[in-house]
């Protein structure tokens, strides 16, 4: 099965099990480690804040609809964690929960000639991200970024 195809399965399975508890698939990650396939599901909670045990059970309710399902045909490994304090902001809400927050962004094209911009979070909408970097404000179209993550102090 290929990857794609995983993916089609496993996100509506995992989104509707963790509907049901208030959680949100953050990102999911499909791998190969030799022959087995890998499934990362990275979850959390709108607001933020997810717990071990909360990832645990996930992991064998996900586990368990899966098997259920019979969908992957081949062996894998399921992991289900929380994004972390560098949490990957990917969709229009992230950005919007991170307003006023400083990030770092990954482009997949320049914008004056660099593909990698830092700062603070001004404004997001339906099509870009506004954020306000050493040199003044920077308007990123949300198909120009290909990786972005809040920065740590």
């Amino acid at each position: 099965m290929r990857l794609e195809e995983v993916t089609r399965v496993v996100r509506p399975l995992a989104e509707e099990l963790l509907c049901a508890q208030r959680m949100e698939v953050v990102d999911l990650a499909l791998r190969y480690e030799g022959s087995r396939m890998v499934i990362t599901v990275l979850i959390d909670r709108p607001e933020g804040g997810i717990t071990l045990d909360e990832c645990a059970a996930v992991n064998r309710a996900l586990g368990d609809k899966l098997e259920t399902a019979g969908c992957i045909q081949q062996g894998y490994i399921l992991e289900v964690a929380s994004p972390g304090i560098d949490r990957p902001l990917k969709t229009r809400r992230d950005f919007e929960r991170s307003l006023n927050k400083q990030a770092k962004f990954f482009l997949n094209e320049g914008i004056n000639g660099k593909i990698e911009w830092d700062g603070q979070i001004q404004r997001v909408t339906d099509t870009l991200v506004a954020i306000t970097t050493k040199t003044g404000l920077l308007e990123i179209p949300l198909t120009s970024i290909n990786k972005a993550k809040l920065l740590i102090d």
